[in-house]
């Protein structure tokens, strides 16, 4: 079965293949993403899935498509990708000092069949100072992820706290892909030993 990824994301690809799958293609959606703000977070990002996942899905309908979105809520305020410089120090000011939810919607595509899910986590950021803002800014790390900063990497030491996966803050949460994986018959840990034993 064909697996394709329908992002460009980097820590998406890279935690895909830590599941064990070792041969897919990325097919990133190109169209633009029409964000209803009626929605509620959650559904939002499920929506934006659905949209990535659909638009992918019908140039490839042969393949098994996955598709994400992941966006940060903090006091009502949805925070997606910084624009700008200034828009990245408004995000990272309102998070300062706060708990803020990351939510993260999956979107898979095979055979005709769809299947949509979110994932939710709490993150409690410290407070932060201008400088912290400034220096963290000046690594360029925040400008390509949602709520401008990444867990993974130098954004790491503004987080206090995390409750819930840990992953879905990175873009992709593993656990609930796994169980929506196998419901179409793709099981990752299979993959993964096939792929350790050289098979």
């Amino acid at each position: 079965m064909r697996i394709i990824l329908a992002s460009q994301s980097p820590r998406r690809r890279e935690l895909l293949e830590r599941m064990g799958v070792a041969e897919f293609d990325i097919i990133p959606a190109q169209g633009e993403e029409v964000m209803d703000p009626s929605l509620s977070p959650d559904r939002l990002v499920e929506e934006l899935s659905r949209q990535k996942c659909a638009e992918v899905a019908a140039a490839h309908p042969d393949g098994l498509v996955i598709a994400a979105d992941t966006v940060v809520s903090v006091g009502g305020l949805v925070l997606g990708k910084p624009h700008s410089r200034e828009e990245a120090v408004r995000m990272l000011s309102a998070l300062s000092g706060r708990e803020h939810m990351v939510y993260t919607g999956i979107t898979l595509f095979s055979g005709g069949r769809t299947a949509t899910e979110h994932e939710a986590t709490s993150v409690r950021f410290r407070p932060l100072s201008q400088g912290d803002i400034d220096h963290y800014l000046a690594t360029g790390e925040p400008m390509d992820k949602a709520g401008a900063y990444g867990i993974q990497g130098y954004g790491s030491v503004l987080v206090e706290g995390i409750s819930g996966d840990y992953y879905n803050v990175m873009g992709l949460p593993v656990c609930r892909l796994g169980r929506m994986l196998a419901r179409f018959g793709v099981d990752t840990l299979s993959m993964a030993a096939k792929k350790e034993q050289g098979t």
